[in-house]
């Protein structure tokens, strides 16, 4: 298939081939650790959602080794602790896929769907996983609520949206109206270097969800926690 002409679904194949790079380091995982996942991560959640959560992209350890995003290393930790809280889960997160931890009124998915070394995607494997991203945002169908951790993730989302990046500058705690409708939250990346150096503390991370969590009541089958309400 010529480049550029790629026809994308909401996710990625699991052995997809579109970045060189990303797929050397696929195999070389798949030889160090034959039974992790070691594939482009799919999205996770409820497919009828009105929040996405986009993260940059899979972790070595987390869901490169679990297949599920956020899943088995810490920014998961704070981040499925968080969804809890605020009615965006239910059940117990067990850092594993098979948990048993459910998703309410929202589905988690990254800019980029395999690990990339160094956890640092190139401009070009950003550019070229967005077709993945912009699917899955138009098969979303009651999508109002995007949260961005982290300014690639931002980035992205833009892309993917065909928004000029230039008026929705990146800042923890903004919120942007997009589209009609549709809300952009940024919030830093819940990853541990962001909160072993302060840069975000799980208040600054609760005070974004707090703000959606406003702005989405929760449905029935997923009620407000009760500490959520007491401390927001």
């Amino acid at each position: 298939m010529a480049a550029g002409t790629e026809t994308f679904a909401p996710e990625a194949p699991k052995l997809c081939g579109l970045c060189p790079r990303l797929v050397d380091f696929r195999q070389d995982n798949r030889r160090k650790a034959p039974d992790w996942f070691n594939g482009a991560v799919p999205s996770f959640g409820d497919a009828a959602a009105p929040l996405l959560i986009v993260g940059l992209a899979p972790g070595l350890n987390g869901a490169n080794r679990t297949g599920r995003p956020f899943t088995g290393d810490y920014a998961g930790d704070l981040l499925y602790a968080t969804l809890l809280e605020f009615g965006f889960a239910e059940g117990q997160y067990g850092a594993r896929p098979d948990d048993g931890l459910r998703l309410v009124d929202c589905m988690v998915s990254n800019a980029v769907r395999c690990v990339p070394p160094q956890n640092k995607p190139t401009p070009t494997e950003i550019t070229t996983c967005c077709g993945y991203l912009r699917a899955r945002l138009a098969a979303l169908p009651n999508l109002s609520t995007i949260i961005a951790l982290g300014r690639i993730a931002h980035d992205s989302t833009l892309t993917a949206l065909g928004c000029r990046k230039a008026l929705f500058p990146f800042a923890h705690g903004a919120q942007h109206d997009v589209k009609p409708g549709l809300r952009l939250y940024d919030s830093f990346h819940c990853s541990r270097y962001n909160t072993n150096t302060r840069r975000l503390t799980p208040q600054m991370f609760h005070d974004v969800f707090a703000a959606v969590r406003e702005r989405l009541p929760a449905s029935p089958t997923g009620k407000r926690s009760a500490k959520a309400l007491s401390n927001h």
